[in-house]
């Protein structure tokens, strides 16, 4: 609809627009759920979600600042974020790797152009928990692996109660890990990337 204003035959006719509301506009430039690869400047907020998620149940953190750096630096494409509003909720961070078994020098090294990737860490931010969000994140995760080119599978740690979830999400268990930290001792488990990717209707994202 346009309206012309009276009076001067010079005005030309505007567009009456609805007006845009601040909620609207803020949804606009910070999506309500979004889903991308972590970069450097992530580290911070990566960094205190995984330390109050790690320290208060084992006393040690995956990953130190320096390491999550590290590889967000070399590897960000093996990391995914999920961000609600812009604020970090829960994140994933992997590296390349060239043997069949996961050993101590896999924690802190990354190695290009290999079909294996380690998962270093998967956290979410402990107001977002008991909601399912770690599995929404690990699924999208691994369907997004499955579209980079030569990767093949996905290798893990992680302690004997958390093997139930990551074979839920299709993981294999491949054995007592080699690798110790502080006296912990971890199963190794593996998921195969063979296949295509597929949409998931209803993942609540």
């Amino acid at each position: 609809m346009t309206r012309q204003l009276s009076g001067s035959p010079f005005l030309k006719p505007f567009f009456l627009k609805t007006p845009v509301s601040p909620l609207r506009q803020r949804r606009h430039t910070l999506p309500a759920s979004e889903f991308r690869n972590l970069t450097p400047q992530d580290a911070i907020s990566v960094f205190e979600i995984e330390r109050e998620a790690f320290v208060s149940v084992s006393g040690e953190c995956p990953l130190t600042p320096d390491e999550v750096l590290n590889f967000l630096g070399q590897c960000p494409e093996l990391s995914l974020g999920w961000f609600e509003e812009g604020q970090l909720v829960a994140f994933i961070i992997g590296s390349g790797w060239d043997k069949e078994r996961l050993s101590q020098e896999a924690m802190t090294q990354h190695i290009p152009d290999t079909p294996t990737v380690h998962i270093h860490v998967l956290s979410v931010h402990r107001h977002c928990r008991q909601q399912g969000k770690g599995s929404i994140l690990l699924w999208r995760y691994l369907q997004y692996l499955r579209c980079m080119p030569g990767l093949r599978r996905a290798l893990l740690i992680c302690e004997d109660f958390l093997v139930p979830f990551y074979l839920k999400a299709g993981f294999k268990e491949k054995g007592p890990s080699a690798i110790s930290v502080s006296n912990m001792h971890f199963q190794e488990l593996e998921y195969r990337l063979g296949g295509q990717a597929y949409a998931r209707r209803n993942s609540g994202c």
